[in-house]
C-alpha cells in the first residue's frame, strides 16, 4: 500500500496497516526498523501539535507493545499493535486513523533518514549487522520526555517518580502494575477507573492477584507498592493500616545451584568478555545489576577488592577479587582505555551519573575512573536525557549469552546468571567460610537469608552421610 499523507485526515476504511511501501518490503519485516532519533524528527514535522502529540503517543505506545511482546519494530508487529487496539476498543474510529497514519510516518521516516544520521560522526555504523541492530532496539526504552502518558492519572504518576528521582525501571514497573489495575477496573464495573478507585478495590485486586492469577507473595507485594504509591502518593487518597486481602502464598524454594564441575563446562562455552563477567559474578559472588553497575573506580586489583555501589537496599559493600582473574582483569582495563579514547576524541557525552552528582560535577562523566567497567559496545539512547552516549552491557544481552553457554555446556539445570551467584554462596561454605562473613560478602540485610545455601550444600551439616551409603 502507498504512504499515507500525513496531513489528511483519514477514515478507518481508507487505512489498511499494510505497511509494506513504508520500509523496503521484507528487510522491514524479517529485521526491524532502528530510528532512534525519531522524536526529534517528529519535532522538526509541519504538523498541529494537536496531531504531533497523537503521533508520539502512538509510536511511544507501539515501542512499548514491541518491547512487552519482546518483538522487533516490524510491519508485522505493527499490524499485531493495531488489532490489538481495535479489539480492546480503547480508541475511537479517527483515533485509530491517526494512530496507524502515524506508524505509517514512523517506518516511511525510518526509510528516510540516512544511516550516518544516526550516530556520531567519529562513531563506528551501528548499522551494519542489521539483525543485530533490530534485535537491540527494542531492548532500548523510548524518550522519557516524549513519553509522558495518555490519561490524566498516569500523567500525573510519571510526574511524580521523576520528581521523585525513582529508577528508570522503577518507573515501568509502576506505570505496568497501575496500568493492570484500570484494566482490571474498568473491567469490573462501568466507569471505573483509577481516579475514583477506593481501598476496598485495592483490597480486591489484590486478592484477584493471589487467587485467580496465582502471582507469587513477590509479585504481589510488589504491585501492592506500585498501587500504594499511586493512590495515596499520587492521588492523595487516604489508606489505612489494611490487611483485609488474601495473600499469595509464600513458597520457600531451594536455590539452582550448579557443581563445580558444571561451573567449569559452563565458562568453558563462554568466551571474551561474556566469559569474564561470569568469572567475576562466580568468584565474587554479585548480583547481576552490581556486575552491570561497575565502574573502573570500583575494581580494586591492588587491594583485590571489587567496591559494590548503592546495591540492594542502597547499600556499599566490599566483596573479593578472585586472585586468577587479576592478569584478565589488567587486560580488560588496558582494553578499555583504548575505547575510553576513542569515545573521548568523538565528543561522546559522559556516561549516566546519579543525578545528585551529576548535578554538583557536570563533567565526572567524562574523567576515566567513572567509565563502566564492562561497557556494551554501541553507544545506546538514554531514556531520561534523550543522548546517544555508552551505556553497559545491556543485562539481556548477557543473560542470553549466559543461557546459550549452558545449553551448549549440555547442562541438566536452568541456569541464569544469579545461579553463579548462589554457586559462589553455596561453594563457599563447602570450602569453610562461615556464614556470617558470607552474608557480608553477599549483602545479606539478615542471616536467615544466607542460611538457605546451607540446604543445597553437597554435604549439610557436619559432613552427614546417608544411612544407605553404610550398607
Amino acid at each position: 500500500m502507498a504512504d499515507l499523507p500525513c496531513h489528511n485526515s483519514l477514515t478507518k476504511d481508507k487505512v489498511s496497516l499494510s505497511l509494506a511501501g513504508c520500509y523496503m518490503g521484507a528487510l522491514a519485516r524479517a529485521s526491524g526498523v532502528w530510528f532512534p532519533q525519531w522524536v526529534e524528527v517528529l519535532a522538526q514535522v509541519r504538523l498541529p501539535e494537536m496531531r504531533r502529540q497523537a503521533y508520539r503517543q502512538a509510536v511511544v505506545a507501539f515501542l512499548r507493545f514491541c518491547k512487552a511482546s519482546r518483538q522487533r519494530a516490524t510491519v508485522a508487529s505493527a499490524r499485531q499493535f493495531m488489532e490489538q487496539m481495535e479489539r480492546q476498543r480503547r480508541l475511537g474510529v479517527s483515533q485509530l486513523a491517526t494512530w496507524k497514519e502515524a506508524l505509517n510516518w514512523f517506518f516511511r521516516s525510518a526509510r528516510e533518514v540516512p544511516k550516518e544520521s544516526s550516530g556520531f560522526s567519529g562513531q563506528r555504523s551501528v548499522c551494519r549487522d542489521e539483525k543485530k541492530v533490530a534485535r537491540n532496539v527494542m531492548q532500548v526504552p523510548p524518550l522519557a520526555a516524549a513519553d509522558l502518558g495518555g490519561t490524566e492519572w498516569e500523567r500525573r504518576l510519571i510526574r511524580e517518580l521523576r520528581t521523585r528521582h525513582y529508577q528508570w525501571r522503577t518507573e515501568q514497573t509502576y506505570r505496568m502494575w497501575a496500568g493492570r489495575f484500570a484494566r482490571w477496573l474498568a473491567g469490573r464495573r462501568p466507569g471505573g477507573t483509577v481516579l475514583n478507585a477506593t481501598e476496598a478495590d485495592l483490597q480486591d485486586y489484590l486478592s484477584d492477584l493471589a487467587t485467580r492469577q496465582r502471582v507469587s507473595a513477590a509479585t504481589q507485594r510488589q504491585s501492592l507498592n506500585a498501587l500504594v504509591f499511586l493512590l495515596r502518593e499520587v492521588l492523595g487518597k487516604a489508606l489505612g493500616e489494611f490487611g483485609q486481602f488474601d495473600r499469595a502464598r509464600r513458597m520457600k524454594r531451594v536455590p539452582v545451584v550448579l557443581s563445580r564441575d558444571e561451573v567449569r563446562r559452563l565458562l568453558g562455552t563462554l568466551e571474551g568478555t561474556m566469559r569474564l563477567m561470569a568469572e567475576v559474578m562466580y568468584g565474587s559472588g554479585l548480583r547481576l545489576t552490581e556486575l552491570l553497575g561497575l565502574r573502573v573506580q570500583d575494581v580494586d586489583l591492588d587491594r583485590q577488592q571489587l567496591i559494590v555501589r548503592a546495591g540492594k537496599g542502597g547499600k556499599d559493600r566490599v566483596t573479593v577479587v578472585p586472585e586468577r582473574l587479576q592478569p584478565a582483569l589488567e587486560r580488560h582495563r588496558e582494553r578499555l582505555r583504548g575505547l575510553y579514547a576513542e569515545d573521548r576524541q568523538a565528543g561522546a557525552p559522559g556516561v549516566w551519573l546519579p543525578e545528585g552528582l551529576e548535578r554538583k560535577w557536570p563533567r565526572a562523566g567524562e574523567s576515566w575512573e567513572w567509565q563502566w567497567f564492562f561497557p556494551s559496545r554501541q553507544w545506546l539512547l538514554d531514556p531520561r536525557t534523550g543522548l546517544r552516549r555508552r551505556h553497559h552491557v545491556l543485562d539481556a544481552t548477557f543473560q542470553e549469552a549466559v543461557r546459550r553457554a549452558a545449553r551448549k555446556a549440555g547442562l541438566n539445570k536452568r541456569v541464569t546468571p544469579h545461579v553463579l551467584r548462589h554457586s559462589f554462596a553455596t561453594h563457599s561454605l563447602e570450602g569453610g567460610m562461615d556464614i556470617r562473613t558470607l552474608q557480608e560478602l553477599l549483602g545479606h540485610k539478615d542471616v536467615t537469608t544466607t542460611q538457605i545455601y546451607t540446604h543445597v550444600m553437597q554435604k549439610p551439616g557436619l559432613g552427614v552421610k546417608s544411612p544407605l551409603d553404610s550398607l
